[in-house]
This record gives structure tokens, sequence and C-alpha cells, in this order.
């Protein structure tokens, strides 16, 4: 895992490619994730991972923390916990934002 000391992004300066089969991901994180950068990789095998460095969102509401994802082919993606633990799955779809939580704990290994 790679990490990044980057500055907080304002409200409006993310841009998603929405529409057809193209969605995007948003994966919510506790303030101490900031820099880090959380992989996701296709569940079907189709494709490399790719990654994204969670940032302090300055939004409406607040401050949020979170890695966006903005132009995936819709489909079942792996969100990883490091590089052999999967910390969940989630399915985008086309035309749409989809949502994820990290977990608070780490997920069980895989054997």
């Amino acid at each position: 895992m790679h990490e990044h000391t980057l500055g907080p992004s304002e409200t409006g300066s993310v841009v998603l490619d929405l529409g057809g089969d193209s969605g995007a991901l948003i994966i919510y994180t506790g303030r101490e994730l900031r820099g880090r950068e959380i992989e996701i990789s296709r569940a079907d095998g189709g494709g490399s991972r790719t990654h994204s460095a969670v940032r302090e969102r300055h939004v409406r509401d607040g401050v949020i923390h979170s890695a966006v994802y903005p132009d995936l082919e819709a489909g079942l993606y792996t969100v990883w916990w490091d590089d052999r633990t999967p910390a969940g799955a989630i399915s985008v779809t086309g035309g749409a934002v989809a949502e994820f939580v990290w977990p608070t704990s780490s997920p069980p290994a895989v054997g």
C-alpha cells in the first residue's frame, strides 16, 4: 500500500463520468486512512487492480474522508484491504454511484 500527502478537495472538485455502462465508486473511510491508496479490481478477473488515495473532502455538510473511482465499467468489484485480503465486494452500475463503507476491523484472512 502506498500513502500520499494530498491536500483536501473542495466541493465540486471531483468529476464523475456516469452514463451507459460507466459508473463510479466512493469508498468512505475514517480520517486515519487519509493518504492511503485503496485498491480495487473486477471480481471476474478482467483487468488489473486500480487504486485511489483517501482524501479529506470538504462537502456541503462538513468533512468526509473517501477514495473516489470516477470512471468504472459496470460490474462486480473487489475492494482490497491489503495485497491478499479482500475487504468486501461492491456492484457498480452504469449511470450510478456505488458507495462502500470501509470496515472498521480487519477481515479474516483468506487461506
